[in-house]
């Protein structure tokens, strides 16, 4: 087993590559998922969220009004740096708990799927491969404007918030061009499933897995807390 980084802009088509990958077989940690399981009502993050943004940003049934949210920390980046700060490590700390959980069940790769992969760079160090999944730059702002029923300057104003999609491209080792077609798309997919299924990047983290059942697995955990706090 070993991890892959895929990440993307807001309204790249990220979401659509990593359902074709869960198609495939793929396990999926997705951080957005994630996100949204950690900012439950009763949860640690919940209540510090309301403790900072105040009940405004609630809904009636005390779920956090992620569109309120967003509009809050999307125009001021102090208030967006609280957020991550809140959130971040409730994140890590679940998605160490799926990995584990698909480590054990002896997938040969994972796919992080991580909108905020390259800013915070808090996960690329520990990745074998990372994905970008591009569009050009009018796409992406026409789809978010429709997805999301966006004014041209709220949608150009969260993806100035975001870092560019061609600095993503520079700094990725496998690019996903959806710009096209689906059916384009999908074949791109299943190339990179394909060399990610031949890479034997795998065969690392067996020997590691051989160590701890030699007695080092403590200090393999204690590695992974330190990864992921």
């Amino acid at each position: 087993m070993y991890l892959v980084g895929l990440t993307g802009g807001i309204a790249s088509g990220k979401s659509t590559v990593s359902s074709m990958l869960r198609e495939l077989g793929c396990p999926i940690v997705d951080a957005d998922v994630v996100a949204r399981k950690v900012v439950e009502p009763r949860t640690l993050a919940h209540s510090r969220i309301v403790f900072h943004f105040g009940h405004e940003i609630l809904l009636e049934n005390g779920e956090i009004d992620r569109q309120k949210l967003g509009r809050i920390v999307f125009a001021d980046a102090e208030k967006r740096k609280l957020l991550n700060s809140i959130t971040h490590p409730e994140i890590h700390k679940e998605m160490l708990k799926q990995i584990i959980y698909y480590f054990l069940r002896g997938f040969r790769y994972i796919v992080l799927d991580v909108p905020l992969l390259f800013e915070t760079r808090k996960l690329t160090h520990f990745l074998n491969h990372t994905v970008v999944v591009y569009c050009d730059p009018a796409t992406q702002l026409s789809r978010l404007m429709l997805r999301d029923a966006l004014t041209q300057e709220e949608a150009e104003q969260r993806l100035a918030a975001q870092m560019p999609l061609n600095e993503k491209r520079g700094l990725a080792s496998h690019v996903i061009e959806n710009s096209a077609s689906r059916e384009d798309t999908h074949r791109q997919v299943l190339r990179l499933h394909t060399k990610l299924e031949d890479s034997m990047d795998f065969l690392l983290v067996r020997v590691l897995a051989v160590a701890a059942t030699a007695g080092l697995g403590g200090v393999l955990l204690y590695a992974a807390k330190m990864i992921f706090s």
